[in-house]
């Protein structure tokens, strides 16, 4: 005998969310007087179950929060914070808590730059206390002739013996730091002078020195150069009353004078003027510095 008993209609739920299922639930049950079910009713049955499942499966928002829900610890809140910052969900917080405030930054202790050590002062030179020794060679240095052991005892107030005693002694340092120079007796009397071994040296500086050594003729032809110069060479034979030519010629090679230029006159003759050299050797700044007419009359100032 067949059974007449209808199966309760069906609604089928779809859950939202990732990885949803169908869920069926049932709407409706049997009619018992085998009647006709009414469909709108079955309808608004299942409207009413769906509403129900979107309840209980829908998250609870911020405001929905159970009031008999148990408060969350400062160490729970803490580790939630940290995992949303982790996230990348709370990006503002870790800002706020990286960031000090205005009165940490004011309670952080500014360190200041060490003071720089004042340099150390030069220790004082010690103060030069002459002695006999010390005496004796100042004078054999500056002078230029020999001095017999008496003179040098009646300078030092001392006698002959400790004169002699004084120069073995400097002798015997001089050696021994290698000095290239002795006291040396010669023709009665006690002189500074270099070894032997540095003659060639002192040749070359003898040479130099006799190059540069000027005659009375060379002296004045120099002179009147510095003071008239530019000037052609019949100017200063006017002056001379003699010919000059050979000796601009041994100043030219010495380095005291060159040519400077040719006169804008008949023949352009040279024009001859002083060089760096000659102030060097005359201890000039400039040919400014050269004596005027009246101090060569009158030198001493008298």
């Amino acid at each position: 005998m067949p059974d007449n008993t209808e199966e309760p209609p069906v609604c089928h739920s779809r859950e939202g969310g990732k990885g949803s299922q169908t869920r069926s639930i049932a709407c409706g049950g049997p009619n018992p007087e085998n009647q006709q079910p009414d469909a709108d009713a079955n309808q608004r049955r299942c409207d009413v179950a769906e509403t129900d499942l979107d309840q209980m499966t829908a998250p609870l928002q911020d405001d929905q929060v159970s009031p008999d829900a148990t408060p969350l610890t400062q160490g729970e809140r803490d580790i939630d914070q940290v995992i949303g910052m982790l996230l990348g969900e709370n990006q503002e917080s870790a800002q706020e808590l990286e960031e000090p405030t205005e009165e940490e930054e004011a309670a952080i202790p500014v360190q200041e730059a060490p003071a720089e050590a004042p340099a150390p002062e030069a220790p004082p030179q010690p103060e030069l206390v002459p002695t006999v020794e010390s005496v004796l060679e100042a004078i054999l240095f500056a002078t230029d002739e020999p001095l017999p052991d008496s003179k040098l005892a009646g300078i030092v107030e001392t006698t002959a013996k400790q004169v002699r005693e004084s120069i073995e002694s400097l002798n015997t340092k001089y050696a021994a730091e290698n000095h290239a120079f002795r006291i040396e007796q010669i023709a009665g009397g006690y002189q500074m002078l270099t070894l032997n071994t540095y003659n060639p040296w002192l040749k070359k500086m003898l040479r130099a020195r006799s190059d540069n050594k000027l005659s009375p003729a060379a002296m004045e032809t120099l002179a009147i150069i510095a003071y008239k110069q530019p000037v052609i060479r019949a100017d200063i034979e006017a002056i001379r009353g003699v010919a000059v030519g050979e000796v601009i010629r041994s100043l030219m090679y010495k380095g005291l004078v060159k040519i400077v230029g040719r006169a804008e006159i008949l023949g352009r003759p040279m024009l001859y003027g002083t060089t760096k050299k000659f102030l060097e050797i005359f201890g000039l700044n400039s040919l400014k510095d050269l004596p005027k007419a009246e101090e060569l009359k009158n030198p001493d100032g008298g």
